[in-house]
């Protein structure tokens, strides 16, 4: 017999972490998200200050069957002026009954809660973080900080009653296969640049605090015309920037200035997928944390995460300077793949600017919506 539990225990919490690396056990392009993160993400991120998210998880007697977060992001509610409510955490079998029972409970709570608008998903929050249901590109594993799903939760979602909202765009580069255009006009587009007192520098990690507030300002205002984006508070951003320099390579870090304005910044990180996916069920005790400190000059791939310039920056060569240089150190540093992502199916300006660059659109990610 089929039933959906509230999650209430550490005990419940770990079996909704671990759900996923059981569904997963013979997917050879599964990453497990490691279990310390996904914990803190669910229980004492600063988002549970002002939000609120309940776990549930799906039962066939004693066997788990799948899960689902219902999420209320006032946040994201007061910012875009509508009255929606979020899932994700979305885990389920080949089951349209599971993922339908999944659904509508996610969905009830959140009426309960005074949604009326719409139900969106898939998302681990908001846009800020991992988010989009994978409906194109199976054949490899995700990227760091991206999502994975089996194909078939495609038709468990649409015939759930959920639309397209809109679709986000994770694009490739292999080898050299790539144009250095903007490599090779680097210097002429720095000195172009100075002209304007605008320079690139490196993120300053001895003086990080001081750069993280600049960069929040930054982050808020360059993406707060797309479609769904949430601000990052303080707090927010803090938790974000904090984890990030844990893992990132300050040659792929980098800010434009003017007059000690930062107006822009480049963001690529070392894609740690490549050791997450040899961590057993994302436990870095007892070899897993060896693994991970082992094999970190081992990474082959980057993402480039993040790519923002303030609203009257744009179109002046900067966000060429920072794809030049991220390139530039992208070879030299001897990586073999690179991924940029994700971009929104209706950002034209940057999306047209990837493909200049011999991008390969190899990855879709959907947002759905239905009402609720």
């Amino acid at each position: 017999m089929k039933k959906i539990v509230p999650v209430s225990s550490k005990k419940e919490l770990s079996i909704f972490i671990d759900f996923p690396h059981d569904l997963y056990k013979n997917d050879p392009n599964y990453v497990p998200e490691l279990f310390i993160a996904q914990r803190d993400l669910l229980t004492t991120h600063p988002f549970h200050k002002h939000n609120q998210l309940q776990a549930f998880l799906a039962f066939d007697n004693d066997k788990v069957i799948g899960r689902i977060a219902a999420i209320l992001n006032n946040t994201s509610n007061e910012f875009n002026h509508v009255n929606d409510g979020f899932w994700g955490f979305f885990d389920c079998i080949d089951d349209q009954e599971t993922a339908d029972l999944l659904f509508s409970t996610a969905a009830n709570w959140l009426k309960g809660k005074g949604v009326t608008q719409k139900f969106i998903g898939p998302v681990n929050f908001s846009t800020n973080e991992a988010c989009g249901l994978l409906i194109k590109g199976f054949d490899s594993p995700p990227m760091l900080m991206m999502t994975y799903n089996a194909p078939y939760y495609e038709t468990l979602v649409e015939k759930a009653g959920f639309a397209k909202q809109i679709d986000l765009i994770a694009w490739h580069w292999d080898g050299q296969n790539y144009d250095d255009r903007s490599v090779k006009l680097l210097e002429a587009l720095k000195e172009r640049l100075k002209r304007n007192n605008i320079t690139i520098r490196n993120v300053n990690l001895k003086n990080f605090k001081e750069e993280t507030v600049k960069l929040r300002e930054v982050y808020n205002s360059a993406w707060d015309k797309n479609s769904g984006f949430v601000p990052l508070s303080d707090e927010e951003f803090n938790y974000l920037a904090k984890d990030l320099k844990l893992i990132l390579d300050p040659d792929f870090a980098l800010v434009a200035e003017q007059d000690g304005k930062i107006v822009g910044f480049g963001l690529a990180l070392p894609n740690y997928n490549e050791i997450f996916k040899t961590i057993k069920r994302g436990r870095l005790l007892p070899t897993g944390l060896f693994k991970l400190l082992l094999n970190k000059s081992k990474i082959q791939s980057i993402r480039i995460y993040a790519l923002g310039i303030v609203d009257g920056y744009r179109k002046m060569g900067i966000e060429a300077c920072l794809y030049g240089t991220i390139i530039k150190e992208y070879k030299r540093k001897g990586f073999t793949h690179a991924e940029a992502g994700w971009t929104l199916e209706n950002n034209t300006m940057i999306n047209e600017a990837i493909k200049a660059i011999k991008g390969d659109p190899y990855k879709t990610y959907r947002l759905y919506e239905k009402a609720i």
